[in-house]
């Protein structure tokens, strides 16, 4: 297992960052299911239950409240985690931190999955949820080297609440906007494998959801990732990215320009290419320094642009919702470009 100590102290200082505004919860109540092997298959290893939170960082043999899990090694192994939690009728936003792979399940529904394998890496998603019972499922693949997952949910907004039962008669509800139409021989992108599709400010699944896409709209394709993963999308009103997975492709995706990932912000990280996300809720400071001002304040999983850094670099000069400030770097984490690229600011 690698970095222990430094993954430890994150997880462990994670919450002296947190806004009071957002109230964390683990859940209760939890039982883990565990393989000797990385598929969920065969016969269960052992089972354990009344597992108060999935907040682990494994050493050497998983453990669960000091007890080690039987007949499981440290490596090569699966563990399903299944609860049922109680919400309010809010939105919802949840964070999964893992190393190796993770599945997150809710009511039944694949919410989240990132199979592509180490090193550790926070993402998160939103949900609206309805108040009661909601059933929740963790699955988590440990291979080698670290084994970390911890899962947890805070509040972040109002949800969608339904409406009065209609009136007798004709009622003025207005029309779904239509996508605006493609030009000739343009290449367009087609919503295939989802209802909706989250359309985002940045081509990252933790970017600021901009608008919603439905199943069978078909949008000109303005720009792409270098990998040609996710795509720069011309909404009616807007420029947008969508995740490709979701999308068939009308055309060869390679003969788009590649854009900046901030390109519809203005281009600000056009000429570093660093991106980062926030491990924490954190403040942005008006200097690099913990006592200078308070001039913004960072949610967990924020997604920003690096414009510059300290010569000791353990502060960033970022954009974080239009305003240029200083963030502590040791609870960011690199999702795209080389810091070395990045200039020193004295």
């Amino acid at each position: 297992m690698r970095n222990r100590i430094g993954i430890l102290l994150t997880l462990l200082l994670i919450g002296l960052f947190i806004s009071a505004s957002m109230a964390l919860e683990f859940g209760v109540g939890w039982t883990g299911v565990f393989y000797s092997n990385t598929s969920f298959s065969g016969n269960a290893a052992a089972t354990v239950g009344n597992i108060n939170g999935l907040n682990f960082n494994w050493a050497g043999v998983p453990s669960i409240n000091g007890v080690n899990v039987p007949n499981v090694g440290e490596n090569n192994f699966s563990a399903r985690f299944t609860s049922s939690q109680n919400f309010s009728q809010a939105r919802y936003q949840f964070s999964v931190t893992y190393d190796d792979n993770v599945r997150v399940i809710i009511d039944g529904a694949n919410v989240f999955e990132d199979f592509s394998g180490g090193p550790v890496k926070t993402r998160t998603f939103d949900r609206d949820m309805t108040a009661g019972a909601h059933s929740i499922t963790v699955e988590f693949v440990e291979i080698s080297a670290a084994a970390v997952l911890q899962f947890q949910w805070f509040i972040s907004g109002t949800a969608p609440t339904v409406g009065p039962s209609p009136t007798a008669g004709p009622t003025n509800t207005p029309a779904p906007t239509s996508p605006p139409s493609v030009p000739s021989g343009a290449i367009s992108a087609t919503v295939i494998r989802a209802a909706v599709l989250n359309a985002r400010s940045a081509p990252f699944l933790g970017a600021e959801r901009v608008d919603r896409l439905l199943r069978g709209q078909t949008y000109a394709v303005v720009g792409r990732d270098p990998d040609a993963r996710w795509y720069l999308l011309q909404l009616s009103n807007k420029q947008a990215w969508a995740w490709g997975y979701y999308l068939a492709i009308n055309g060869n995706e390679f003969s788009v320009p590649v854009v900046s990932p901030f390109t519809t912000q203005g281009n600000p990280a056009a000429q570093t290419g660093v991106v980062v996300q926030s491990q924490a809720g954190m403040k942005l400071r008006a200097a690099p320094t913990i006592a200078s001002e308070q001039i913004g304040r960072i949610t967990w999983g924020g997604i920003m642009p690096v414009l510059g850094r300290t010569p000791s670099g353990e502060w960033y000069r970022v954009i974080w919702k239009g305003t240029e400030g200083w963030v502590y770097s040791p609870y960011l984490e690199i999702v795209e470009g080389n810091i070395d690229n990045v200039p020193v600011i004295q």
